[in-house]
């Protein structure tokens, strides 16, 4: 099995964090976006991972760290380490014929800004599978129709009268991937454009027309990382999940609590330094991190940051930042200072 990633966009939603960090990085509870979504889907999957592929952006961004950090990802899986470049950022179908060498045999796409929680098994009767969410307001996603026989039909974008209530979540596995290949070089070549980039479901609608079986795979939670607000509740939730699923220690060690406390759940990483201060709950705080006279709660921070005299509640803040402020709300990039 293998597991295709493409990850070239600089994700301009979460700015100003992802001007520094390809936002696929950024950490959430304690590990970055694409490291927990392809953990998680190699535990849903419940088979060997041959080969992950990464499809990354500009090298001047996507350097030689991100290429490490995930080969170290890739290789902790028992899996090979693949990296392509998408040259420009011309869709989804053209991010994943970037890999175009390594599309062949069964493999999982999976689009980098977005958690799940899920258990189930793939379907042996179908040549695709389409991870899908029950939501409450399908118009405002891409939903999948149905047949009697639960097999996927049609794609419909953001549908004006209700089509169903499963949601595309941008989770693909195909029995064979070359297939899916061989459909988006058709859209490659006739130049078939939606808002000016290649779609994957271009491709997939050509394998539809053919008669190939599409079904469905439900997720339980489906968290997305796209801004602020939305990073911050899927950093609650996932910190949730991991407390009560204890497979992972969340507050290390070495932590240093000086008349300080810690609501549960928070992830609080190494040689962090708590001093008068108050954290959680739904806190991320990463590693070598100062905090004074504090209180912070449903916040995310990230590396080597100082914070003091801060309260702060539905706050990110990104690595090697000093804070000293009344703000609350805040949204603080990479090497800032606020004194």
């Amino acid at each position: 099995m293998k597991i295709i990633v493409p990850m070239a966009g600089r994700g301009s939603r979460l700015r100003p964090h992802s001007l520094t960090v390809p936002k696929p990085l950024i950490p959430v509870a304690g590990q970055p976006i694409v490291h927990r979504l392809v953990k998680d889907i190699a535990k849903v999957l419940k088979q060997p991972i041959d080969e992950i592929a990464f499809v990354l952006g500009d090298p001047a961004f996507f350097g030689d760290e991100v290429v490490e950090s995930l080969t170290e990802l890739a290789e902790g899986l028992g899996a090979k380490a693949s990296i392509y470049r998408q040259d420009q950022p011309l869709g989804t179908g053209h991010a994943i014929m970037s890999a175009k060498p390594l599309l062949s045999g069964p493999a999982v796409i999976a689009y980098a800004d977005t958690l799940i929680r899920a258990e189930f098994d793939l379907d042996p009767t179908a040549d695709s599978v389409i991870w899908t969410k029950r939501v409450e307001n399908p118009e405002a996603y891409g939903v999948v129709k149905l047949d009697e026989n639960e097999s996927i039909v049609e794609l419909v974008e953001k549908p004006e009268t209700f089509v169903s209530d499963q949601a595309v979540i941008g989770i693909y596995y195909f029995k064979d991937v070359a297939v899916l290949k061989e459909k988006l070089q058709e859209v490659l070549d006739e130049n078939v454009m939606n808002g000016g980039e290649y779609q994957i479901n271009d491709g997939i609608k050509r394998m539809m027309a053919d008669g190939r079986i599409f079904k469905t795979g439900s997720v339980d939670e489906w968290m997305d990382c796209g801004n602020k607000a939305v990073t911050l509740e899927t950093n609650a939730k996932m910190l949730g999940f991991l407390a009560a699923d204890k497979e992972e220690q969340l507050v290390h060690d070495s932590v240093v609590l000086e008349n300080s406390n810690i609501i549960e759940p928070c992830f609080i990483g190494s040689g962090t330094v708590l001093r008068n201060t108050s954290v959680g709950p739904n806190v991320s705080i990463g590693k070598d991190c100062v905090i004074e006279d504090s209180s912070v709660k449903n916040s995310l921070i990230q590396n080597q940051t100082t914070i003091k005299n801060a309260n702060l509640d539905e706050a990110m803040i990104g690595n090697h930042v000093k804070y000293n402020g009344g703000f609350t709300k805040i949204s603080i990039g990479d090497y800032s200072v606020l004194e």
